[in-house]
């Protein structure tokens, strides 16, 4: 999480951006690459494999499991909060800000609910019903979990935050795994039709910037940096007024039995 990532995904951004609102075909053809005539039941090749299913499922398994430490860890706190956490508070904080921010609220909340770009698998180019959008216009005829940023290339290219968690010698194929970890899950999902290159390209951008601020905050800026210490006294304190909350609510409850 340096300066040189942030250039880097800065400028995948600005080429893909400027390059396909300029020639939008591009999105289009990329996703006709995947298709098979030969197919009469399904529009993409992808969709007719068997193993479709089972590699989507795979994939949300894995990412739950890889953010579960920083909910666990986090809840247990506010439960007993005498304890101490199951792992360091930072690394919690930062798996479960991460996640709730990107694929959370940014992907699924914000962008493919209010971003009406349709799916290939729906434009009129593919046999669909709906009009092709290029990436920038929201102004499609999808009403809502829309092809704009891809979800679950979002959740994929998440796992670059337990990645930064890595020990600094592994932490460059940590990274590079889920790098790779993002672009197959984004290519299965144009092959499937489901989203277009530039949903997939944004998608590991965005979700890039999301862990790079968070992890800024809470490890690397002076400025907003978090201490094990700090977080650990907010938990303890937060559970602790929980549970006064709650034997107060069960105080009043017994009164009025």
């Amino acid at each position: 999480m340096n300066r040189t990532g942030l250039a880097i995904a800065l400028a995948i951004a600005v080429v893909v951006g400027v390059v396909f609102a300029v020639y939008p075909q591009l999105d289009l053809d990329i996703s006709a690459m995947f298709r098979d005539p030969a197919y009469k039941s399904y529009v993409f090749i992808v969709n007719a494999q068997w193993w479709v299913k089972d590699t989507r499922w795979a994939t949300r398994a894995l990412i739950t499991l890889l953010a579960l430490p920083g909910f666990l860890a986090i809840l247990g706190k506010l439960v007993l909060p005498q304890r101490h956490m199951l792992i360091q508070a930072r690394a919690a904080l930062l798996l479960v800000a991460t996640i709730a921010l990107g694929p959370g609220l940014i992907t699924n909340v914000i962008l493919k609910d209010h971003w009406a770009r349709s799916r290939p698998i729906d434009v009129r180019q593919f046999d669909g019903a709906d009009r092709f959008v290029p990436w920038w216009d929201p102004r499609g005829d999808c009403p809502d979990n829309c092809s704009f940023i891809a979800g679950e290339p979002s959740g994929a290219f998440w796992t670059l935050a337990p990645a930064a968690l890595a020990p600094p010698q592994w932490r460059a194929i940590a990274y590079g795994a889920a790098l790779a970890f993002g672009t197959g899950i984004g290519a299965l999902r144009i092959g499937a039709g489901a989203h277009f290159f530039t949903d997939v390209v944004f998608a590991g951008v965005l979700t890039y910037l999301v862990v790079w601020v968070v992890h800024g905050c809470i490890y690397r800026w002076r400025a907003t940096r978090i201490s094990e210490d700090a977080i650990e006294r907010w938990l303890t304190g937060a559970g602790e007024g929980l549970a006064a909350l709650a034997r107060r609510l069960a105080g009043r409850s017994g009164k009025g039995s």
